[in-house]
């Protein structure tokens, strides 16, 4: 463990350029063909330029990610410019990346009051939902239902939850969707008059399979585990490695967080066993596999295996952090620890 700790810290500090040209070509050559797509391809074959948008906006979002963590520069204000027009149109990249950032702290993985980004509940925050949410919940706890229900129940659930905070006045929220007003001013237009893409098509077809690509990925990325090691999945291979960034290798990225893309499957191949051991076998060979397990069969539980104790009544509460999770939920509160005697 700790040769490995010592290569990556090596790696780290000779492997980061100034400027990282395979993201930042790639970065132009996203939004270049979407341009290419909405004007030289929707007007000849507009059922073509349908099939194709949504792996741009895919794409589009593994490189928000890529950005997020510090690529392809070292300035982050020029970084955020590569990904400023949303094309995908739902997430602010600044409450992205606020989001994510988060979520990253491993020893809190898919703790739904700490992980902004689990899809797991405590027990008592399910129990207090509505019937049908509970049902739509359980869908979405499969493959299939994550790829087309999972796109709106978190894109709407989040809409809302910071329409909230913004309400009670959070200025660095309220900053972050001002900044995706302003691209999406830009992004719109040239859809919709330069394009010449309905809007609501626009919506319904690129960019919800857009999210639902992504969702192959976000699928299995985590599991609880008592090891927090344990908690990452690596899928080996896939043909849509290259849509996610590499970042099918997602232990690798978890534990390697600053490397760019191009770089892990390298990184992996180099000590694959030390991988998967490291990671308690958590591990698929590609993403088919994976479908034929959980298409229509929940991989997890929608209560989190740990958090099923309901509260004891007349405790105070407070909130653990500031965000949302996956579910279109608001983080819910825990009990303060009682007073010392």
């Amino acid at each position: 463990m700790a040769s490995m700790n010592k290569r990556r810290s090596s790696t780290r500090r000779s492997d980061n350029p100034a400027v990282e040209w395979p993201t930042a070509i790639l970065t132009l050559f996203c939004y270049g063909a979407w341009l290419a797509t909405g004007f030289l391809l929707w007007p000849s074959h507009p059922l073509l330029a349908l099939a194709v948008l949504p792996f741009i906006l895919a794409l589009q979002s593994s490189i928000m990610h890529e950005v997020l963590h510090g690529h392809p520069t070292r300035n982050a204000r020029f970084n955020e410019a590569f990904v400023f027009l949303p094309i995908g149109m739902v997430w602010p990249f600044r409450r992205f990346k606020t989001i994510h950032l988060r979520h990253h702290a491993d020893e809190r993985l898919t703790d739904p009051l700490d992980d902004p980004e689990s899809y797991y509940q405590a027990l008592w925050m399910h129990e207090e939902l509505p019937r049908t949410m509970k049902f739509l919940l359980r869908i979405n706890n499969t493959m299939v239902g994550r790829c087309v229900l999972g796109p709106w129940l978190s894109s709407v659930g989040f809409f809302i939850d910071d329409a909230k905070q913004i309400a009670a006045g959070d200025k660095a929220i309220r900053k972050a969707w001002l900044l995706h007003a302003i691209g999406l001013a830009i992004v719109v237009p040239i859809v919709t008059f330069g394009f010449g893409i309905p809007l609501w098509l626009y919506i319904l077809v690129p960019v919800w399979l857009g999210q639902s690509l992504i969702s192959i990925r976000t699928y299995a990325e985590h599991q609880w585990s008592e090891h927090p090691e344990g908690r990452t999945v690596i899928v080996e291979r896939s043909p849509l490695s290259f849509l996610f960034l590499n970042n099918n290798l997602h232990f690798v990225h978890h534990k390697s967080p600053t490397i760019a893309w191009y770089r892990l499957p390298k990184l992996f191949r180099e000590r694959r066993e030390e991988w998967l051991r490291m990671n308690n076998g958590y591990a698929y060979p590609n993403y088919f596999a994976m479908l034929k397990a959980h298409a229509f069969k929940a991989k997890e539980p929608i209560v989190h295996p740990v958090l099923r104790r309901t509260p004891e009544p007349g405790r105070a509460f407070k909130p653990r952090v500031r965000a949302r999770n996956v579910n279109g939920l608001g983080t819910a509160p825990v009990p303060a620890e009682p007073p010392k005697e």
